[in-house]
């Protein structure tokens, strides 16, 4: 994967967006985010639940039948064999490329594939039983009747699936809703592949080209120009976009590169078509979008299962903090309400995941005459706006905790690039404008706790490098991100509430 160098893209990043896009979007870009958009389905997801119900379903079978119809022999002989079986046949079917959402969606070929599989496996398990001398352990009647009723099973099982990957398709729900970004004869070849080829996994939103001139039309083959390259960044944070595809030729390097630091800040995977490129590759150093060759220059940070198993990561560590720190959380509610007049808790507009503006929770610290929303002045040592309760919850982070149901909600992670305030500064510039590229870090959802926080770089703000310090730890997260760095940051995070330095 082609990798861009991150003190530049920061830079031109900043330079270009400046946190916001280069104007207002053209009236063909208004109208395709108006439209409704169902959401999308990871395929590999869906392939992954597939067959696990898959191999349930075999085994379930395998067993019905041995406790129903069999006398011969013990369940410590029946149930490992039926567990390998199911592990065979999955190995198998794979190995057939039965399990993709391309097979899944035809009758034929899948059918005959599978029956051909499940032969193959149970076989197997004929001729192991044979030459083991295991006849006297295994009934004759559980083998012909696990193979005839996994046949009618399968194809059962494989028409049902079927007609929920069509319906699904029909909905829009397992297409990427993707983007080309170039436009022209390139972009008319480009597009007349993926019609050709990938329309029933790809739904085509637009072009965006910073050409203007007739190299560029308003329209190539029927697909319409959204507006620049610098407009998709707005594009795509007020509607969904899945794939970017680039239809420029890999010698305009310097273009190349220009939309790539432009667009590295988006949550997106962006692939460079490899219809115009002139030099062969081994296949080995492509990936495709239907037929289409292409090379992979950017991807998503977190998607496919490592975003199901963040989504149960968070939410099984909120539902247990929130029952373990329900104690402090009532106490520390008591102690506000009794101590100084307002709410108990206060809410914030922040920036979540891809700039969503969301409104996260916290018990509040400071006194309600003198609350500041949008955190315009940061919170100092000593500062007579924070109220005694509030100091020391500040400093334990206890202040934070409201927040455990903002993931609940879905709108937090327990770990990730903490939320700033819209209007919080450094050196009186906005983070955005103090730091280049800073909204990088919104393509993961934001978190609780982070990589930054457990490292020391919690609190106060005031200064262009701290700020700075914070990013570059978000961005090293992202870049990082499995379950195991998860849980040490978690793990490390009641650690790093010793460091109170800059906590106030």
């Amino acid at each position: 994967m082609y990798r861009v160098d991150p003190k530049q893209a920061l830079d031109h990043a900043a330079r270009q967006t400046g946190g916001s896009a280069g104007g207002p979007l053209s009236p063909a870009a208004e109208a395709v985010i108006a439209a409704p958009a169902e959401k999308v389905l990871s395929g590999a997801v869906v392939v992954g639940v597939a067959q696990i119900v898959e191999a349930l379903l075999l085994a379930a079978l395998g067993y019905g039948i041995y406790e129903v119809y069999v006398s011969l022999g013990q369940p410590e002989f029946y149930v490992p064999v039926i567990l390998a079986v199911c592990l065979l046949a999955n190995v198998v079917l794979n190995a057939a490329r039965t399990h993709r959402i391309t097979a899944y969606r035809t009758v034929l070929n899948q059918t005959g594939r599978v029956l051909a599989s499940w032969t193959l496996v149970m076989v197997v398990l004929a001729v192991g039983i044979f030459f083991f001398k295991g006849g006297d352990l295994f009934s004759r009647v559980w083998l012909a009747s696990w193979f005839a009723g996994g046949a009618v099973l399968l194809v059962a099982y494989r028409m049902a699936l079927r007609s929920l990957v069509l319906r699904w398709t029909r909905q829009g729900r397992l297409r990427r809703r993707t983007v080309i970004v170039g436009g022209g004869s390139d972009a008319e070849t480009l597009i007349d592949q993926v019609r050709a080829s990938a329309s029933i996994d790809i739904t085509l939103l637009g072009l965006f080209d910073d050409r203007i001139d007739v190299r560029s039309p308003d329209s190539v083959a029927g697909v319409s120009k959204l507006g620049k390259v610098a407009d998709l960044i707005d594009f795509s944070r007020r509607t969904a976009v899945d794939l970017v595809i680039v239809s420029m030729p890999l010698s305009a390097e310097k273009r190349v590169l220009d939309m790539l630091t432009q667009l590295w800040v988006l949550p997106v995977d962006i692939r460079l078509s490899a219809h115009m490129s002139k030099l062969k590759f081994t296949n080995k150093a492509y990936s495709y979008v239907g037929d289409i060759a292409v090379f992979d220059m950017a991807d998503r940070p977190i998607s496919d299962w490592n975003l199901v198993f963040k989504w149960v990561f968070d939410k099984t560590v909120a539902l247990t903090a929130l029952v373990l720190l329900s104690p402090i959380m009532l106490a520390t509610a008591l102690a506000i309400k009794l101590t100084s007049p307002g709410p108990v808790f206060f809410r914030q507009k922040r920036h979540g995941f891809n700039n969503e503006l969301i409104n996260i929770f916290k018990f509040r610290s400071m006194r309600s005459d003198m609350a500041d929303a949008g955190a315009a002045t940061l919170v100092t040592k000593d500062d007579a706006r924070v109220t005694g309760i509030g100091r020391f919850i500040r400093k334990t982070s206890i202040d934070e905790l409201p927040q455990l149901f903002n993931v609940l909600k879905g709108e937090l992670s327990i770990v990730g690039p903490r939320p700033h305030a819209l209007q919080a500064k450094a050196d009186n510039q906005l983070y955005y404008e103090a730091v280049e590229g800073y909204f990088a870090r919104h393509r993961v959802k934001p978190g609780m706790t982070g990589w930054a926080q457990i490292n020391g770089w919690r609190g106060e703000t005031d200064t262009i490098d701290k700020i700075m310090q914070r990013v570059n730890h978000d961005l090293y997260y992202i870049e990082h991100w499995s379950l195991l760095f998860d849980l040490y940051i978690v793990a490390m995070t009641p650690v790093s509430l010793f460091n109170s330095e800059n906590a106030y």
